[in-house]
């Protein structure tokens, strides 16, 4: 049993080292590519609109605000100034989102976002992105890439495709620190002892991000409260994390698995569900020396069967806000095809650990 787990972290360390460091070397080589002509373009919408700033900065080699949501489709963050005279208000009744309601006293006069305050006080997330679509498309005619980027049309979301091979997807928001919303109030769950109280206070300060986009849960049913609605987003709560052991080891080898094997039509699996498991898995497995090399291979394969699982219940609740079921929407067919590749993967994976080397 110990020569058969040894020889697929052999074989899995192996995989990490050929086929995830050349997969992470080549979206290294597209994000600096894809970076310069979003900076070229947010550069353009700052000289006509000065309240939309470029966050888009470089930090040991890396871009922050950057998410990458497959080799070819990324997210630029925006970060907006001046949330203060907005009050955060998450009750529940949209999974996923929350909305900014004028400060009880404050007049709009004194918001840097006066014109996109409705009238019953909210900060439209939609009416700001509709303004920012209307300066990026102008700015597009005019940067110095404006041969190799257009815009993608039919979407209420800001994307660009560049080169014809990359789309970017650049999002409006504001960085919410300090404060956690009540709908992930549950986290951590009081009989997990992951990830430890030191932790939690450090990911609770490092806070979240209102994202203004389409949402999961209100596709379909957009009604003019719900679409001036702001998305919850946690990714720096979520890298946090996952810093010690081998958990991004861990993730980094799901989603080169899952850009070589799961990327199916109808779009069923994101690298966004392999993270979310990976926290899961992290719950499951609260102990630090769960998380050594030497438990790569018994991490993976537990997740990949409670991916299986999800898949075939279609629902992957997201792990900060488990109402928010990130399979909303998503092709029951395709749920299927992916359970039945996914099933496959693991089975090849867990009898042969040679067979890596062909995935």
């Amino acid at each position: 049993m110990i020569a058969t787990q040894a020889k697929l972290v052999y074989q899995l360390n192996k995989y990490y080292n050929e086929r995830c460091q050349t997969r992470k070397g080549a979206i290294a080589k597209t994000i600096r590519e894809v970076c310069k002509v979003v900076s070229d373009v947010l550069k353009e919408v700052e000289v006509q609109e000065p309240r939309f700033i470029s966050s888009l900065s470089e930090i040991d080699a890396r871009y922050e605000g950057m998410e990458v949501i497959s080799p070819n489709e990324f997210e630029v963050v925006l970060y907006l100034n001046q949330m203060g005279v907005f009050n955060f208000v998450d009750d529940g009744s949209l999974p996923g989102c929350a909305v900014l309601k004028l400060s009880d006293g404050r007049k709009r006069s004194m918001s840097l976002w006066v014109e996109f305050i409705t009238a019953s006080g909210y900060l439209s997330a939609r009416k700001i992105r509709s303004r920012f679509q209307t300066l990026v498309a102008q700015a597009v005619d005019k940067c110095s890439y404006r041969d190799v980027v257009k815009m993608v049309a039919d979407t209420s979301e800001v994307k660009l495709r560049i080169r014809e091979r990359y789309v970017v997807q650049i999002t409006p928001a504001f960085k919410c620190t300090g404060i956690w919303p009540r709908s992930a109030a549950q986290w951590p769950l009081p009989h997990i002892p992951w990830p430890g109280p030191n932790r939690v206070a450090e990911v609770k300060a490092e806070g979240f991000n209102l994202l203004s986009k389409e949402c999961y849960s209100l596709t379909g049913k957009q009604s003019s409260a719900e679409s001036d609605a702001w998305v919850l987003q946690f990714s720096e709560a979520e890298n946090r994390l996952l810093m010690a052991g081998c958990r991004k080891k861990c993730l980094s080898v799901l989603k080169t698995l899952r850009d070589r094997h799961l990327e199916l039509p109808g779009q069923p699996l994101h690298s966004y569900h392999m993270k979310t498991l990976l926290l899961y898995e992290c719950e499951k497995h609260p102990r630090e020396t769960d998380w050594d090399e030497s438990c790569l291979g018994d991490r993976l394969n537990g997740i990949l069967l409670q991916l299986i699982s999800c898949l075939q219940c279609r629902r992957c609740p997201h792990y900060f806000l488990p109402n928010l079921d990130l399979f909303q929407g998503k092709p029951h067919s395709a749920l299927e095809a992916a359970a039945k590749q996914t099933w496959r993967l693991a089975r090849e994976i867990l009898t042969n650990a040679k067979s890596l080397d062909k995935l």
